[in-house]
């Protein structure tokens, strides 16, 4: 397993998100309508892994 820092995981969460090219209302109003290209669903899918980190590492 793979261990990565509080500030790790918040620049990939970052560059996962720019990668789209779009903002994260954006991203995040299209997720929930449920209105986003197959390879944004799956970066969207992996942000909200990646929140999830963040909210259990007090790091």
């Amino acid at each position: 397993m793979t261990e990565k820092t509080s500030a790790e995981l918040r620049e990939q969460r970052a560059r996962l998100i720019a990668s789209t090219g779009l903002t994260e209302p954006v991203l995040r109003e299209r997720a929930q309508a449920h209105q986003l290209y197959p390879e944004h669903h799956d970066i969207w899918a992996t942000v909200e892994s990646i929140d999830y980190l963040l909210s259990d590492n007090p790091h």
